[in-house]
């Protein structure tokens, strides 16, 4: 598939996997900036900060991750835990011979980059965190947290059954798509989509599975995040791959629980928290107290955006993004 101004990908072998890396800027430009993505999304989301970014003299580089696009899809569910996701980054490194880099991660992206913090610190110039704050370790499985706080059928909770989300999402790709790359309206959303002020022993919140089996796009009065051709790139991506690999990394949230209990606690390393004003899913609060684990923390509030930043506002997430690198490393 291709998409006018979007680069054709090189391929690098990491971690077990074929990676697909597209990139943009010179070569000789440091630190690099790797861009993660998250779901339901592949390296195409950061399609506008590998142009302009790349035109401002940085060297970027958007891989589809693990799972998703054009890069290899394991079959085992533990393929796609946090080790494999951050060792696979490792890996793009060690392909292009480049020491350190800043990653930048929107969405699980996010979580996957401020994990590189804590596992690979070594290899990190620096963090962005674009909407998904720095969260430290909970005290329990945060699968059971979330069951019990926010119900069976909220959707991270409901990714745990084998192949019911996969076989709702891949039934019409197009309506799944069309449901999420929607501009967020708290006043247009269902009710039980909310995700503050829930209670113990109400309906579920964000059934999103449900949600996406009663969706009907002609009734939906969010504007798309998308353009046609746009949306076409991504529903044409996820037709052809479906959406397990991405979902798979949800499965692993207990896995990654278990397997981080004697990590550090602080990411200490220089960081940026660019925050969405109107993302209902993580919103500014979320990233409130942030200062405790990651020291060496700036913050950028992207106004006028929901969920999907770097699309919606590509403009001013770009600007943070370089403005804070600029800083930071001259």
């Amino acid at each position: 598939m291709s998409f006018p101004g979007w680069p054709e990908p090189s391929y690098v072998q990491t971690n077990g996997i074929r990676m697909a890396v597209h990139e943009a800027g010179p070569a000789d430009a440091r630190p690099p900036l790797v861009l993660c993505h998250g779901f339901p999304e592949i390296a195409f989301s950061w399609r506008h900060q590998l142009r302009d970014l790349g035109a401002q003299g940085f060297r970027v580089l958007a891989p589809d991750q693990r799972g998703y696009g054009l890069t290899d899809a394991p079959a085992p569910v533990e393929s796609y835990d946090i080790e494999h996701l951050c060792g696979d980054l490792v890996g793009l490194l060690d392909a292009k011979g480049i020491d350190k880099a800043v990653f930048v991660g929107h969405d699980w992206g996010g979580i996957v980059v401020w994990q590189m913090g804590l596992r690979h610190p070594d290899r990190c110039a620096g963090i962005i965190g674009v909407n998904t704050p720095f969260m430290p370790r909970p005290p329990i499985d945060p699968i059971a947290i979330m069951r019990e706080r926010m119900g069976p059928e909220m959707y991270i909770v409901h990714f745990q059954k084998p192949g019911e989300a996969d076989s709702v999402l891949n039934a019409d790709v197009a309506k799944s798509m069309s449901f999420f790359m929607r501009k967020m309206d708290a006043s247009a959303m269902p009710a039980s989509a909310g995700l503050a002020s829930q209670r113990v022993g109400d309906e579920s919140i964000f059934p999103l599975v449900r949600m996406v089996e009663a969706y009907d796009p002609a009734g939906d009065p969010r504007p798309s995040v998308l353009n046609d051709a746009e949306m076409k790139f991504f529903v044409d991506t996820f037709k052809r791959t479906g959406f397990t690999g991405g979902i798979n990394w949800y499965r692993n949230f207990t896995r990654n629980w278990e397997h981080s209990a004697n990590l550090p606690t602080q990411v200490n390393l220089p960081a940026l928290m660019i925050m969405a004003e109107h993302d209902l899913v993580l919103p500014p609060s979320a990233a409130d107290g942030m200062e405790q684990w990651v020291p060496n923390l700036e913050k950028v509030l992207i106004r006028n955006s929901g969920h999907w930043t770097q699309q919606e506002q590509p403009g001013e997430t770009t600007k943070a993004i370089a403005d804070w690198v600029r800083k930071t490393f001259g």
